[in-house]
């Protein structure tokens, strides 16, 4: 028999979902920047530079970088989003009460490019329909006297 979330747990999917789906888009994002970092660092020798003296962002050999080294802010970015990215997946997988193998999937969309993009639209459709369905999870207006 499946698990299903704690009626207790049901108002705060929506806040849950909303975490995931802004830490997905904005680490995936990074992720694909970390992508294009390492092909230009270790395909073509060359490393980021942020504010130097040849203009805003500029590609240059490793051993004439002299202002802000934009790749290691990438890298570093990344690493910190990630860990967000791993508590947004987290909190909605324990009030999901998902499977312990939804959560490693989730776990590798902020480390395999593009699979975060696909894993949000697939994992927000399937709370949304899960809310749908639930009586629980519908919200009834307050009225308000005047």
């Amino acid at each position: 028999m499946p698990l299903v979330p704690r009626p207790a747990d049901i108002p705060k999917i929506p806040r849950a979902l909303r975490f995931y789906q802004v830490c997905s888009i904005i680490t995936g994002t990074f992720l694909l920047l970390l992508v294009v970092e390492m092909v230009l660092r270790y395909g073509f020798g060359y490393y980021a530079e942020l504010g130097g003296p040849y203009g805003f962002v500029w590609l240059v050999p490793h051993q004439e970088v002299t202002a802000v080294n934009l790749s290691l802010v990438v890298v570093t970015v990344h690493g910190w989003l990630y860990v967000v990215y791993l508590i947004a997946c987290y909190l909605l997988w324990t009030y999901m009460r998902w499977t312990f193998g939804r959560l490693f999937v989730l776990a590798l969309g902020g480390i395999i490019p593009l699979l975060s993009f696909f894993l949000e639209a697939i994992n927000t459709r399937r709370v949304r329909e899960f809310l749908a369905e639930t009586p629980a999870a519908q919200v009834t207006p307050v009225k308000v006297s005047a």
